[in-house]
């Protein structure tokens, strides 16, 4: 399918990765395994699909993420390695099932379900992450499921019209119970219209706001990429609007170009600079903060402190 055009500001791209981005090697017999069972199952996993430099890593500690609604995404962000396109696959009603016997099989202790951007859908994936929750639960119910959702919404004309629209699908999810539930902001405000195209700054922190609201017992979570061409006093900004939504998680990464047809990398922040952005956020308040060239969203996600 062909994927939609796309266009950039003049931002330079980085010569070379530098030394501290070194991706684990991980381990290869869980790799195998989990590749193995994902192509046997017909299912996708954002470890893969996104080319996650931790994925051998976290398949040896029991985690994986699976990527609901097939491998075709609605939105067309400039970051993203998920194939695009306005005609996704049509709704597979045996996929929750496939991934329940995945997670079997596979003896995984905590899953992160997320899910390609579905708005041809009339409650835009919300019932992916429903029945899959469900599914995975009916054979065994002890499974820790942390969910990571698009924004849910789309195709209402008017503003408060979309937003309740967005407050239903969310109400859904939250009331399946997950462990935890991560929308990603992915940017700062200024850089949301290049870098995330159909979603908006305002709407996510609506979103995590919603999610406080509805199912106050559930910890929320959000992530940003660093690299795009953000200044660290945007970055704090844009931690200190989380934290006005009351999010308690945060996970701070490097954003990795995944090739020539998506938006350059403008910097690679180092080592320290992750560091000093992650006491930052502690001391903003999050119970919860993973941050480090490397970190992606579902980093650790099992993993307490």
């Amino acid at each position: 399918m062909a994927q939609r055009p796309t266009r950039y500001s003049a931002i330079p791209p980085a010569e070379r990765l530098p030394e501290w981005i070194r991706a684990p090697i991980g381990n290869a017999s869980a790799l195998e395994t989990v590749q193995g069972v994902v192509k046997q199952q017909r299912l996708h996993t954002i470890c893969e699909e996104g080319r996650c430099p931790n994925r051998g890593e976290c398949y040896a500690a029991g985690t994986a993420t699976f990527l609901l609604g097939g491998p075709v995404c609605t939105r067309s962000c400039a970051f993203c390695q998920v194939e695009k396109g306005e005609a996704p696959v049509p709704f597979d009603p045996g996929e929750a099932e496939r991934v329940a016997e995945a997670v079997q099989s596979l003896d995984l202790r905590y899953v992160v379900l997320t899910a390609v951007a579905r708005d041809d859908l009339a409650d835009h994936g919300a019932a992916l992450f429903t029945g899959t929750m469900a599914a995975i639960r009916a054979r065994n119910p002890l499974i820790a499921i942390e969910v990571l959702t698009p924004d849910f919404w789309g195709g209402h004309r008017e503003e408060a019209e979309g937003r309740a629209a967005q407050r239903q699908r969310l109400a859904a999810v939250l009331a399946a119970e997950p462990v935890c539930f991560n929308h990603n902001l992915e940017t700062v405000q200024r850089l949301q219209g290049e870098v995330r195209r159909g979603a908006t700054y305002a709407r996510s922190l609506a979103l995590l706001a919603t999610a406080r609201e509805l199912a106050p017992t559930i910890p929320t979570k959000s992530g940003l990429m660093l690299g795009l061409g953000e200044s660290e006093d945007e970055v704090v900004a844009a931690l200190r609007d989380l934290r006005a939504v009351d999010c308690q998680r945060l996970t701070l990464g490097q954003y990795l170009r995944p090739s020539l047809a998506h938006i350059p990398v403008a910097r690679y922040w180092e080592p320290e600079e992750f560091s000093r952005l992650g006491a930052i956020a502690r001391e903003l308040g999050f119970a919860q903060v993973r941050s480090g060239p490397l970190v992606r969203s579902s980093y650790h996600a099992g993993s307490e402190g």
